[in-house]
Order: structure tokens, then C-alpha cells, then sequence
């Protein structure tokens, strides 16, 4: 049981934070505009970011545990203390304008091929020193001290599922005009409530380091 909610609680926080606005929802939004196999390309690239994100910040979280038990805390309230930032910046950035047409004019000969799209989406989720800040933090506050093995190989493949299917339906819905417009509409309050979860999330995280609690 303590597994699956750990499973859960991670899969709530990190489907959150594939959706809060960010360099890879811009990459594949604008992408999607010009093509929608690119964009689709684009998504299973993030999603491949995503995984090599989970494992990495698997295998260092648990090794750096064991080494230094105090890292443990420091790590909630310093990742607690940046989700805190990044809810503020998301929400005060909700009613800023977000360009994703910019590349709707582009002739058929600039759009990327799908395996060069692949890539570049991967490059642009491992390049964001920012997603490994949050996955660290997630982790840490979902993970017990010692990871399990079933834990351990079940969370890297619901986070590829995750960012997966987000930037799926990104790229198929941002690639039809009505929908995107739509969102373009509403973006003031998408990004506030995903800035106000954040924030939630990152409070709890320096609670918890405070009160010194696993």
C-alpha cells in the first residue's frame, strides 16, 4: 500500500508539472502548429526525457542518501523552497501572451523530419536544469529512504507514460486551430492553477524538512 501511494503521489505531482507551462510545452506547441507528426515526434522525445531524468535522479538520490542522511532534508527544503519560485513565476506569468502560431507560416520544406524532431525534443527536456530541481524534489518527497525494487522500476515508466501522453494531446490538440485557441483564451487561469499547485506542493516539501519527517 505504501508503495502505491508513494506511485501515486509522485504520478499526481509529476503530471502537474508536465502541464505547468514551460520551454518543452513551447517546443512542442510550436511544433505541432507546423506539423502534427512532428509534433507527435516532439512528445515521444519528451517523454524519452523524462526517463532518463527518473533514472538519473533514481540512482543519485539513493546513493547521495546513503552517503550523507542529512542531504535527505536539505534537499526537501531547497527543492521545496525553488517549487515555492516556480509557482510564483508560473502565476505571475499566466497572463503573459504565448506565441505557439509562431511557426504556422513555415513551408512544408523546414519541418523537421520525425526522428530529428525525436531528438531535438529530447534535447530540449534533458537541457532544463530546471526538471531535474523538480524531479529530485518530487522524489524526495514521495520516496522512502530505500526504494524498493517494484518502486524503483514502476516510477520511471509511469513518468514516460506521463510526459508521453501530455505532449500527445498537446501536439494533437494544439495542432487543430479551435482548440488552441481555446487555450489561448483561458491560459491566465491553466497557469495560474497549475502555479498555485506547485506552490502547494513546494510548501509541503519545506514543512516537512522543518518538522525533519521522511
Amino acid at each position: 500500500m505504501d508503495n502505491t501511494l508513494s506511485l501515486l503521489g509522485i504520478a499526481g505531482a509529476m503530471a502537474v508539472g508536465a502541464m505547468s507551462p514551460g520551454p518543452s510545452f513551447v517546443m512542442v506547441a510550436r511544433t505541432a502548429v507546423a506539423s502534427r507528426g512532428d509534433g507527435l515526434a516532439a512528445a515521444l522525445g519528451m517523454g524519452a526525457g523524462g526517463l532518463v531524468f527518473a533514472i538519473a535522479a533514481l540512482a543519485g538520490l539513493q546513493a547521495a542518501f546513503l552517503a550523507v542522511p542529512g542531504l535527505y532534508l536539505a534537499i526537501k527544503g531547497f527543492g521545496g523552497a525553488y517549487l515555492i519560485y516556480l509557482g510564483i513565476r508560473i502565476w505571475r506569468g499566466a497572463r503573459q501572451p504565448l506565441n505557439v502560431a509562431a511557426d504556422a507560416g513555415d513551408s512544408p520544406r523546414q519541418h523537421r523530419r520525425g526522428g530529428r524532431t525525436f531528438l531535438l525534443g529530447l534535447a530540449t527536456q534533458v537541457s532544463n536544469p530546471k526538471t531535474a530541481v523538480v524531479y529530485a524534489s518530487i522524489f524526495a518527497a514521495f520516496l522512502p529512504r530505500e526504494v524498493p525494487l517494484v518502486l524503483a522500476l514502476s516510477v520511471p515508466a509511469v513518468i514516460f507514460c506521463i510526459e508521453t501522453g501530455w505532449y500527445t494531446i498537446v501536439a494533437l490538440t494544439l495542432s487543430s486551430a479551435a482548440p488552441r485557441s481555446a487555450y489561448l483564451r483561458y491560459k491566465a487561469w491553466i497557469d495560474r492553477a497549475a502555479g498555485g499547485v506547485m506552490g502547494l506542493l513546494g510548501l509541503r516539501l519545506v514543512w516537512s524538512a522543518v518538522r525533519g519527517g521522511n
